[in-house]
């Protein structure tokens, strides 16, 4: 497998020469697995820069959402697969005993905080509720 991390920092990101040997992105962590499993762990700021660099035949991606802190999310929207018709976007999230995923999503992707509404989003988007126990992700086992 193939780790890559576009985003380590905390809460704030802050990227500038100052934090150039840490890194200033929120969390976003790409794992790329033996038989083209392309799974993205969290959607911080790091998430735009991943984006940007996927190669342009990739036809379907997983982000696993640890949590939906904003520190963890705030680069969602700026994710270019997102934004390609052609591309399968599948985001797994926590689940909630009070609202589904899609609802908990559409709070941060929609205005006034984002201009683009979720429903807008030009991708093929499939979100899953991430259930109890251990599951697969492609080539991946999570627990």
């Amino acid at each position: 497998m193939h780790v890559a991390l576009w985003g380590t920092r905390g809460s704030l990101g802050s990227p500038g020469a100052e934090t150039a040997r840490y890194g200033g992105n929120t969390s976003c962590v790409e794992v790329r697995g033996s038989e083209g499993t392309m799974l993205v762990l969290d959607a911080g700021t790091g998430i735009r820069r991943l984006g940007v660099a996927l190669p342009s035949l990739l036809r379907r991606v997983d982000v696993l959402l640890t949590h939906l802190h904003m520190d963890h999310i705030q680069g969602l929207g700026f994710f270019a697969p997102l934004y390609n018709p052609e591309v399968e976007v599948h985001i797994w999230g926590p689940a909630s005993t009070t609202l589904h995923l899609k609802t908990r999503l559409m709070r941060y992707l929609s205005p006034p905080l984002f201009p683009v509404r979720l429903r807008e989003l030009p991708c093929q988007l499939v979100l899953h509720e991430v259930p109890c126990g251990d599951f697969d992700v492609g080539e991946f086992r999570i627990a």
